[in-house]
């Protein structure tokens, strides 16, 4: 027959404190757990421009805590023209019709006007130089058919908790969108 071991005092304290050591490491694991969940799901959105709303101000150009600012101007080809007289292009009274700086709207020249047939033109923005000022988008928008807005470009923004552009904006135009969805097109909801 086999005797039974009566379990000593120091092995039943040892057995309780594991039993203590787990629970502990398994509700801070949980914390931790839920923590992450809530910071993925403030990740799950980013901060976006609703052309719709913007009145080209030119706050985006000042307000963003990045310089140059993550706001950008975009070029929605399918709408455009190609006009050869673009007001986003050109002032509103423009001296001549070439890429004279005097005649540009684009206060950094941002916008690349190339010839492509007579008389059409294209435009491209040169992300690198445009700082979000909106002057090309107001002209465009004014006289012409609104080919170009403005977008929060998310390889350059820093996804503040509260956008600072945003929070000065007088249009309210600035929201938060999906991650998945990051940009907001002219026209969309």
């Amino acid at each position: 027959m086999a005797e039974e071991k009566i379990p000593s005092a120091a092995a039943t304290r040892r057995d309780f404190l594991r039993r203590i050591f787990r629970v502990v490491a398994g509700l801070t694991g949980a914390a931790l757990a839920v923590v992450l969940v809530r910071k993925s799901r403030s990740q799950d959105t980013v901060w976006q421009l609703d052309p719709n709303k913007c009145v080209q101000c030119g706050q985006c150009a000042t307000n963003c805590v990045l310089a140059p600012s993550a706001v950008k101007c975009v070029h929605a080809y399918a709408m455009c023209g190609y006009c050869k007289l673009c007001f986003g292009y050109f002032q509103p009274s423009p001296v001549a019709l070439n890429t004279g700086a005097e005649n540009q709207l684009c206060p950094v020249g941002a916008i690349q006007r190339t010839y492509v047939d007579d008389p059409y033109f294209e435009y491209t923005i040169d992300e690198a130089l445009c700082i979000g000022c909106g002057k090309c988008v107001k002209g465009c928008g004014a006289f012409g058919n609104g080919s170009l807005f403005l977008q929060v470009r998310h390889d350059l923004c820093v996804n503040c908790n509260e956008c600072s552009i945003g929070r000065t904006c007088p249009a309210d135009a600035f929201r938060r969108v999906p991650a998945g969805q990051p940009y907001l097109l002219k026209g969309g909801a």
